[in-house]
């Protein structure tokens, strides 16, 4: 048994059971891989995956146990390597971050403007997508961090942070009758057509449960990843917006205005994630903080203990 018949399982199992493109993911041969797979079962005496011909077709109760345990030892493995790396090469290396396009856009800038004062020699990598694919980004090690408001709760091997709660705002053309409102109301939003986010992403569900709660159902015509697209489409007169008020610019977003809905839309909470039981670097931990500034730095020692939640009830 070696790491390579270890990884090659794993990523086999990543691929949906897609021998060829876990091949193409390894720069390796198909026939290369079944080999070193039948070799790692039968040192084990148990079966991985299931077989039809020369296909794979499921994976067997030992094969999920199995499985499982590559994971922990292949984690563990990197663990390693970040330790290695964290003694021999000092504040060098790369730091990846799967993010939201909002939060890169609005909120990442100043941290990553002070992180490369602080750390120059650490290139900095931002993977976008939607929060459940930088979920999986992290637990596919393919980045470091996630920043996002929806889904990173929802996986159990992720540990997750608070780090600041934000609310939604409207946004309309100047002397647009919405304006003119002493308060704002959702009978008075639905009126309109609405541009907004894509239901993935910067608290969607929460805006639609609040519509729904009132039996209101608006005329959707546009939905977008991203503030400024929305805030482009209300320019031209599309509809109504309802974004992240960390997104508007006051004075720099020329000729929208931006409607407070507070008392209409419940707060969002803007989380960070890690891979629960990752050895996280130091310059790591430090990029934590300055996202998170309110915690202190005796809050942050376990962040690198295996399976701890220094966060638990922040």
């Amino acid at each position: 048994m070696n790491l390579q018949q270890l990884k090659y399982a794993q990523e086999v199992a990543k691929r949906d059971l897609n021998v060829s493109a876990a091949a193409a993911a390894l720069h390796t041969s198909q026939p290369g891989v079944s080999r070193q797979l039948r070799e790692l079962e039968k040192e084990l005496g148990a079966a991985i995956f299931v077989r039809q011909g020369k296909r794979l077709t499921s994976i067997t109760d030992a094969g999920r146990e199995i499985l499982e345990r590559i994971d922990r030892i292949l984690s563990e493995v990197g663990n390693l390597r970040g330790v290695g790396e964290e003694f021999g090469a000092g504040a060098r290396g790369q730091l990846s971050v799967a993010i939201t396009h909002t939060q890169a856009r609005y909120a990442l800038p100043p941290v990553i403007t002070e992180f490369k004062k602080r750390f120059p020699q650490v290139k900095l990598k931002l993977l976008q997508g939607n929060p459940n694919q930088l979920a999986k980004h992290v637990l596919a090690g393919e980045a470091d961090l996630a920043i996002a408001t929806e889904a990173l709760t929802d996986y159990p091997e992720l540990v997750t942070l608070p780090c600041y709660q934000w609310h939604h705002c409207v946004v309309v053309p100047e002397g647009h009758p919405l304006a003119g409102l002493k308060r704002l109301t959702l009978e008075a939003i639905a009126e309109h057509p609405i541009v907004t986010y894509d239901p993935m992403f910067a608290g969607r569900t929460s805006v639609d449960r609040s519509f729904a709660a009132r039996g209101l159902s608006p005329e959707i015509v546009l939905t977008a990843l991203d503030s400024d697209v929305i805030k482009s489409y209300v320019s031209l007169g599309l509809g109504v917006g309802i974004i992240s008020s960390r997104a508007f610019r006051e004075g720099k977003d020329e000729g929208l205005v931006a409607l407070d809905c507070g008392h209409l839309f419940a707060a969002q909470t803007t989380r960070l994630a890690y891979k629960r039981g990752a050895y996280l670097r130091s310059f790591t931990v430090e990029f934590i903080r300055m996202f998170v500034p309110r915690l202190r730095r005796e809050d942050l020692e376990g962040l690198e203990n295996r399976g701890a939640d220094p966060f638990e009830g922040l």
